[in-house]
């Protein structure tokens, strides 16, 4: 699946009804070349809510914009990997080689993203990620190419880690699936707790039936669950949790897994569910009072992290895009463009480390039901200020 969406289309008839008159007053001006984005996130099955969440967000922004970045037009070009790592690589190569995009957006799963890292990032053109962060790309294989406008995947779960340990929580059970991502979140998990994970389990991606998972639970004498299960697998999980009665004797934590994007299945099911990240609907700023609220009217659903992060991107290139004149052809001006990070991100503080992912704040979450009937996460506390990933040091940048 493509779609293309050409911001500049819509002047063309009055361009074109008014060249006649340009040319006979001589001022006709040439037309600068479009920007051109390619984004490649994942659109198929129950996944692809967290990939449309992506893209709304930042076709959002480009809307805000007038369609232009650093006054000029936007060729917005998204394509579906569909979960599948030999589409998104040959998706990525189609971005690059036939449309000759400016940037790749993408993607949202981090096995995607090591499929299309090295062809993007071997070809000089900027790879930005509005979500998958692994580790793989954060410390000795840094790349100047690269960019993460969303976190290093250990540090939500380093922020359930921190919170736990200081919640007095002794004993945990977790719960992944087994590729990058999962196990980043394991890692992240034990920067800060101390306690005994009683029980550390992975799941294949895409796992549907937690029959025998929740039995360990039951069997298990931890205190809380900390599981990373991204959406639909977060659905089903936290149903099947639910109606197992776990929730009368086990805390449930974790990232991703009841967020905007399962909580329209989810529902009452969640209420009460913990999460972490670095953002919320419900962050007090103006600028995301705003977004939440435009997000909500033109697209009739509540944003979660995806589509704050999708926003962000196309704002974060945007501010790059003015800072050279709409000259892309100084890699290393626009590389410094982007590292300077000159926007205002709907998060509240933002700036890029050495190795090119973001410091910031992250909160602990819970699920509410809000008094128009939709579910999201809000806001408990703030756990890290300005928190930078540990991995940046062995950056060489």
């Amino acid at each position: 699946m493509t779609t293309s969406f050409s911001y500049g289309a819509a002047f063309k008839t009055l361009t074109i009804a008014g060249a006649a008159l340009g040319l006979a007053l001589g001022t006709v001006a040439a037309h600068a070349e479009s920007i051109k984005v390619g984004m490649l996130v994942t659109l198929s099955g129950p996944p692809g809510a967290l990939g449309g969440q992506s893209r709304d967000g930042f076709q959002l922004a480009l809307e805000e914009l007038g369609g232009k970045m650093g006054g000029q037009d936007v060729e917005f070009i998204v394509e579906d990997d569909e979960l599948k790592p030999e589409v998104a690589l040959s998706k990525a190569n189609s971005l690059i080689e036939r449309d000759s995009v400016d940037f790749v957006v993408g993607t949202i799963f981090s096995n995607m993203l090591a499929a299309v890292f090295k062809p993007v990032t071997q070809s000089e053109t900027f790879l930005i990620s509005p979500n998958a962060g692994p580790s793989t790309f954060a410390g000795k294989n840094c790349n100047p190419y690269f960019f993460v406008t969303s976190y290093q995947n250990n540090q939500n779960f380093e922020t359930l880690g921190k919170y736990a340990e200081a919640a007095g929580i002794k004993k945990a059970f977790f719960l992944a699936p087994n590729y990058q991502a999962g196990r980043d979140q394991a890692e992240g998990f034990r920067k800060h707790f101390t306690g005994e994970v009683v029980e550390e389990l992975y799941t294949p991606l895409g796992h549907k039936d937690f029959s025998a998972e929740i039995a360990q639970m039951a069997a298990s004498d931890a205190e809380a669950l900390f599981t990373f299960m991204p959406g639909g697998m977060g659905v089903r999980l936290v149903k099947q949790f639910r109606a197992a009665g776990l929730a009368d004797r086990m805390k449930f934590y974790s990232a991703f897994t009841v967020d905007e994007t399962t909580l329209p299945a989810q529902q009452d099911d969640a209420v009460g569910f913990f999460g972490a990240t670095n953002w919320a609907p419900n962050l007090d700023t103006p600028q995301n009072k705003a977004f939440v609220a435009a997000f909500e009217a033109k697209y009739g659903y509540v944003p979660g992290g995806y589509a704050m992060q999708g926003y962000d991107t196309a704002m974060l290139i945007n501010a790059a895009v003015e800072a050279v004149g709409g000259d892309l052809s100084d890699k290393d001006a626009v590389r410094a463009a982007l590292k300077a990070a000159d926007f205002t991100s709907l998060r509240g503080d933002f700036s890029f480390n050495n190795n090119h992912y973001p410091v910031q704040d992250f909160y602990l979450l819970q699920v509410a039901k809000r008094d128009d009937g939709k579910y999201q996460t809000e806001i408990v506390e703030k756990v890290f200020d300005d928190y930078a990933d540990g991995f940046a040091e062995s950056c060489p940048m």
